[in-house]
């Protein structure tokens, strides 16, 4: 998003606000998330270790960090290309102008594809959003719900490493819903 607009002019104000907006909504929704996991069991709640994923892929990590690094930093490089590849030539095959009559000034509906826009792992999904705002297609609140789903490659990085596949999808739902929820609350206050 940030360079997509600083390179088309865009006011350094609106950026501004755009980014506090997002911190705002970030830091609230960690609050409600802790609360929330409070009141769950401990035994719901695993912490992926490093020494789980070592073990998983055999890289004998107790021999060298930087050998475990490099192997581990390709295995997900690779990962990354490959889902990248596959989601890039679904988006050209489904076509930007889909894209845009489906969201085009529709607060709900907007909201919704907008966040599975930006459900995409990797920067096409904030580079397609942020061309829509710009050229008029998408407002500013359903772009910033948008934006907000997008994780970059984190979620490619999240299923994997961490194979608790229901805790992963958990965290995708949640972070869809954050998007979307804030999407539509900042549509209706009029931003």
């Amino acid at each position: 998003m940030l360079p997509i607009m600083l390179s088309e002019g865009v006011s350094g104000s609106l950026i501004i606000k755009i980014l506090a907006i997002k911190i705002i909504i970030g830091i609230i929704a960690g609050f409600l998330i802790d609360l929330l996991l409070m009141k769950t069991s401990k035994k719901e709640q695993q912490i992926q270790n490093i020494e789980n994923i070592c073990e998983h892929d055999h890289c004998h990590c107790e021999q060298g960090i930087w050998k475990s690094a490099i192997k581990h930093t390709i295995n997900i490089f690779v990962f990354i290309f490959i889902i990248s590849l596959l989601l890039n030539s679904a988006i050209e095959f489904i076509g930007e102008n889909v894209l845009e009559g489906l969201i085009s000034n529709k607060l709900i509906l907007g909201a919704v594809i907008a966040g599975l826009i930006g459900l995409i792992p990797n920067c096409a999904s904030s580079v397609i959003l942020t061309q829509f705002y710009l050229s008029g297609v998408l407002n500013l609140a359903v772009m910033i719900g948008g934006l907000l789903v997008n994780a970059g490659v984190g979620l490619l990085v999240l299923f994997k490493t961490n194979h608790n596949y229901k805790q992963n999808i958990k965290i995708i739902i949640g972070l869809y819903t954050i998007g979307v929820l804030s999407a539509i609350v900042l549509g209706l206050i009029g931003i």
